[in-house]
């Protein structure tokens, strides 16, 4: 299986690429500029997080709606990489009432496939000033917090699912599955 980490430009990347990697799973870190044609060999996606805001910096987050426009793979979008996917189909993103950090009680309203097996509360690493506001038709959402209303959406048709947390960091409990089963949903 081969997926690739598409890099934001954060610290997150490389954690996002070792947990795969632990997982053994052939993962390749790419630039959000690549051409799409380059990825046409991929099992799978990762959106990573990073340092852009989708408020003002979105232009820095190169090719990736063409990735999820053209792209018929599974794709996983954390942290910015879930709001591109809000705003991509039809959601609004904006500055946070209350910007989160650390660890956080998220609450999961639809265990969905991405979260299947885990508790409906878990404690999840946060790092985001920006925030989902609002989703489109073609997204639900499957988790919240006390301050944020959508920590977790997919899309209603495609194998398309963001968190707002980083489940690659060993402070969130139950990260390691999130990926297993983002994985079981692309070996499908």
């Amino acid at each position: 299986m081969k997926v690739y980490v598409v890099d934001n430009g954060g610290q997150w990347t490389h954690r996002e690429w070792r947990v795969l990697r632990d997982l053994e799973v052939n993962a390749v870190i790419v630039p959000n500029t690549t051409e799409i044609e380059k990825l046409k060999d991929a099992d799978a996606l990762v959106l990573s997080g990073g340092a852009p805001s989708i408020s003002y910096e979105k232009y820095k987050l190169g090719n990736q709606p063409q990735y999820l426009e053209e792209l018929e793979v599974p794709i996983l979008g954390i942290c910015v990489g879930a709001q591109l996917i809000a705003e991509h189909f039809g959601g609004e993103c904006g500055p946070a009432k209350s910007p989160e950090y650390g660890k956080t009680e998220v609450f999961i309203d639809d265990e969905d496939e991405i979260f299947q097996g885990l508790p409906p509360k878990i404690i999840a690493w946060e790092s985001h000033n920006d925030e989902i506001k609002e989703l489109g038709d073609d997204l639900i959402s499957l988790a919240h917090s006390s301050t944020c209303r959508y920590q977790a959406i997919r899309h209603r048709k495609k194998a398309i699912y963001g968190v707002q947390f980083h489940p690659e960091v060993e402070h969130t409990e139950y990260g390691e599955e999130i990926f297993r089963n983002f994985l079981k949903i692309a070996r499908r």
